[in-house]
């Protein structure tokens, strides 16, 4: 577990302890449980847009005359439609 042993562990837990409480110690877990699942939350909300970009990205783009129309209105071509 990351090369460390059991005695060096165990001097860590027992700084951490000293240092913000016993009775802070499960807040503190608390809100690095919800800030990782948060994490993993955000993550995987971009993870789905950007299938959905590269998706969207390869279908062609519908015919018509949307971006005629657009030009026109660009140009103060009255709307015919």
């Amino acid at each position: 577990m990351f090369g460390i042993g059991g005695g060096e562990l165990i001097v860590i837990l027992v700084v951490i302890i000293l240092l913000f409480g016993a009775k802070r110690i499960p807040e503190i877990a608390r809100g690095l449980g919800r800030a990782a699942h948060e994490f993993k939350k955000a993550k995987d909300n971009v993870e789905r847009e950007t299938g959905e970009l590269l998706a969207n990205a390869d279908k062609p783009a519908p015919a018509g005359d949307g971006v005629k129309r657009r030009a026109d209105e660009e140009a103060g071509k009255p709307n015919a439609g």
